[in-house]
């Protein structure tokens, strides 16, 4: 099973009147074109994704996850660059935040416990893309370069080392590049979604792919916020393949464990 939590650009109607963020400040918030990149369809047997912004609502923090205590929370006082979100005097009280949790964040949750509760599942990826450059608020400090792929697992706490180790040698065959630049738990070690269904029972492991690999010369046009849509396609058919490569040396989750 594929969550996809972080894909959407869209505004939710019930904040219309509150916003003042731009085009360009939703999008260097969003993780532009993973869908495109990690939606497999019915080739996996679930798809879970959203079209609403994570800057309005965030599907991969917990529900107390809040500012004034964190700015990039479940609902957002501004965006991973600090950039403001809402009107002055517009942000959502706490009504608001019940309606928007009600509406976005619950039903994304309940189609991931209903799937688990109901599919058989050997391993399920939370995918996400990543600034090549690390913004202020992240985990490894403004400006740092990242690696092409950072794979987490909790620190083995969601999903076995080896499974790990696998996943990063299937990428690494499949994307054609040095096994060197993907990390294990550095800079991430998983967000809420992998750190509350990961072994519980099914297995998971957060996939970050360095936006470098599609956001940059020859393939995007910075003025236009505009992407290759063939280069898309092949990271999505490298991806399919990266997942028939590990299960092809899967010999089913009880020997992972």
């Amino acid at each position: 099973m594929l969550s996809i939590p972080h894909g959407g650009r869209k505004k939710p109607i019930e904040l219309d009147g509150h916003l003042c963020i731009t085009n360009k400040d939703l999008f260097d918030d969003s993780d532009p074109y993973v869908i495109e990149i990690f939606d497999l369809g019915e080739k996996v047997q679930r798809v879970i994704k959203t079209n609403i912004a994570r800057a309005f609502i965030d599907l991969n923090r917990s529900q107390d996850d809040l500012p004034p205590k964190n700015p990039d929370g479940l609902i957002k006082s501004s965006t991973c660059y600090t950039k403001p979100i809402y009107l002055d005097g517009k942000e959502p009280d706490s009504s608001m935040r019940t309606l928007l949790i009600e509406l976005y964040y619950l039903p994304y949750h309940n189609s991931i416990q209903k799937n688990l509760d109901e599919l058989k599942l050997q391993l399920c990826l939370d995918c996400h893309s990543m600034a090549s450059f690390a913004p202020s608020i992240s985990p490894d400090g403004k400006n740092n370069k990242r690696p092409k792929f950072c794979l987490s697992n909790n620190d083995g706490q969601t999903a076995s080392e080896e499974m790990l180790e696998l996943l990063a040698s299937c990428i690494s065959k499949s994307y054609e590049i040095d096994r060197n630049e993907i990390s294990l738990n550095d800079p991430f070690h998983g967000g809420y979604i992998t750190k509350t269904y990961g072994n519980n029972p099914v297995p998971w492991i957060q996939v970050e792919m360095n936006r470098d690999l599609y956001m940059s010369d020859p393939w995007f046009d910075k003025e236009t916020l505009t992407v290759d849509l063939a280069h898309l396609q092949k990271l999505n058919e490298q991806f399919e393949n990266s997942l028939n490569l590990f299960f092809k040396e899967f010999d089913g989750v009880n020997s992972w464990k």
